[in-house]
């Protein structure tokens, strides 16, 4: 689920129909029959019972609430960043990343407050799956998985490693279970309303909802790995016509 609802952030900026068949050829999808049908039950769900809690959380609870408690996950999720920065050879951002933390967690009260944005330590988005791809693995086959949403044979791996690297599952061997639980369904409900709005562009825009979020994922992977700063070739796509073929960048720059 954390992966399916990360990954419609980038429905925002991303275009209003599905993508051409000319541009699914870098996407390996060999259990597309099992994914759709894991796709489809993970929708059933969220709309039946994420979606309706959601829509009342953002409703009721003022903003000036919501704002801390989305800062309070991300702090605690946040160790992930700082061990992958590391692994990824960003030393720099590494102890950039871990000053962040140790800030919100102290002056910024559990992070409920952003102290170390506005003291100039930047917010990175940094994981397992990342780490791999940039230690040269391929993401291998795009993979739905049910509740958790989606991910490829390489991104999988970052499960076990956000688990263990999560402030949340360390709580757990402190606080009791009337305190554990709502927290952990607190932090699924945030998750959710933040996404609201791309859901319901995903709804008014793809033609096709799983390949609209099959490719959305894979190409906010792409931005994430490389940083925002994608090789050429990931544009290529940008020269083809609409009748498929590539066009001749010299015919381009010269028309009117």
């Amino acid at each position: 689920m954390r992966n399916l609802l990360l990954c419609l952030v980038l429905i925002c900026t991303s275009c209003g129909s599905i993508p051409r068949e000319g541009h699914q050829e870098g996407v390996y999808d060999p259990y597309e029959t099992f994914n759709r049908k894991s796709y489809r039950f993970t929708d059933a769900i969220d709309r039946r019972l994420l979606e309706p809690i959601a829509d009342v959380y953002l409703k009721y609870v003022p903003e000036a609430i919501q704002r801390p408690v989305s800062n309070f996950y991300r702090n605690l999720s946040y160790p992930s960043v700082v061990l992958n920065s590391f692994l990824q050879g960003k030393i720099h951002q590494g102890f950039s990343d871990t000053m962040r933390f140790v800030i919100n967690t102290t002056i910024g009260v559990g992070g409920l407050a952003d102290m170390a944005g506005h003291m100039g330590f930047p917010e990175h988005n940094e994981d397992f799956g990342q780490t791999l791809a940039v230690w040269g693995m391929n993401s291998g086959s795009y993979l739905f998985i049910p509740i958790y949403g989606p991910s490829t044979s390489r991104d999988v791996a970052d499960l076990p490693v956000s688990v263990f690297t999560d402030g949340l599952y360390y709580l757990a061997y402190v606080l009791s279970g009337p305190v554990i639980i709502p927290l952990a369904v607190l932090r699924i409900v945030d998750k959710r309303a933040g996404l609201s709005g791309p859901m319901k562009v995903r709804d008014e825009s793809a033609l096709d909802p799983y390949l609209f979020v099959r490719e959305g994922y894979m190409q906010q992977r792409e931005y994430l790995i490389h940083d925002g700063n994608l090789p050429a070739s990931h544009y290529d796509d940008l020269l083809i016509d609409d009748s498929g073929l590539i066009a001749d960048p010299e015919k381009t720059d010269s028309a009117p």
